[in-house]
């Protein structure tokens, strides 16, 4: 006696794989007679077909955790920051440098200061040249 289609209807129904449907031997005559999803789930209430458990790890279980699609990291504030100052630091020094304000030397020192973080902004690298006394 073939039940395949039964056993088709009873994991679509029940919403699990084909080989984990077992059938109860002794009632397969109420099996064979279930037609509607609704046979099969009272079959099931029954206790004519039962579901064999999952062995191993869930793969459900394991999809939750794991995030969809391209996620964005928000870059550091700090980093913003100091990107934004840096480029503001070095475009000065390099202008003072194109008008002959600077020389080359001192340019170069606050080339490095600059990436030292040593200066707070544009007020206080203009301070610092003063004391140095360039040009």
């Amino acid at each position: 006696m073939k039940l395949d289609k039964k056993k088709e209807l009873a994991a679509k129904t029940l919403e699990v794989g084909k080989n984990r449907i077992i059938f109860e031997k002794s009632r397969l005559e109420e099996i064979k007679e279930a037609i509607t999803r609704q046979d099969i789930r009272d079959l099931v209430a029954g206790g004519a077909i039962k579901i064999k458990l999952m062995k191993g790890r869930k793969k459900k279980e394991r999809k939750k955790s794991r995030s969809a699609g391209n996620i964005r990291k928000k870059v550091n504030k700090r980093k913003q920051i100091y990107v934004k100052l840096t480029r503001k630091l070095r475009g000065y020094t390099r202008e003072l440098k194109e008008q002959g304000r600077i020389n080359q030397e001192i340019y170069a020192i606050l080339r490095r200061r600059i990436k030292a973080k040593m200066f707070r902004d544009k007020r206080h690298i203009q301070e610092y040249i003063k004391t140095i006394g360039a040009r």
